[in-house]
């Protein structure tokens, strides 16, 4: 947002910028092949970060041609603006590295086998609490989600 040069949207608040996110899969070719091993190489993924209430398609698109005219980056033409619920799903804090993750899937799943859950895919959503370039990699904090019917 801008609204220190007056190109603050309708409703405008300040606010402190939400957590990264990341919604992470395996390749259609990993998928066909699955073994339970995950190659990290088979990694496909889309990064988002959460906007206020306030943001709406049309003020999005209005900022992206701002920064567009503002700044020669080459990415800013990547970005999107999409909408998006999670539906009903299966969540946790996993506390450590991110390789060490499947210790909390684990526990994620397990709590789904309790509770008469089923994973609807592998696909799953991470939070990103903590900053990897100032937090030691054994005290990350993460929010695991996956969906569940």
């Amino acid at each position: 947002m801008s609204y220190k040069k007056g190109l603050e949207p309708e409703n405008f608040y300040e606010y402190t910028v939400y957590p990264l996110e990341g919604i992470w899969d395996i390749s259609e070719k990993a998928k066909e092949s699955f073994d339970g091993t995950l190659d990290k190489n088979e990694l496909v993924f889309t990064l988002m970060i959460r906007q206020p209430d306030f943001v709406n398609r049309e003020y999005a698109v209005k900022a992206k041609e701002w920064a567009e005219k503002k700044k020669s980056n080459p990415l800013i033409e990547k970005l999107k603006f999409k909408e998006l619920s999670d539906g009903k799903c299966v969540q946790m804090m996993h506390l450590g590295s991110y390789d060490n993750e499947q210790v909390s899937f684990d526990i994620m799943e397990e709590f789904c086998s309790q509770n008469n859950l089923k994973r609807k895919s592998k696909q799953h959503k991470e939070i990103y609490i903590s900053d990897p370039r100032k937090v030691d990699p054994e005290k990350l904090k993460t929010v695991l989600r996956f969906e569940v019917e």
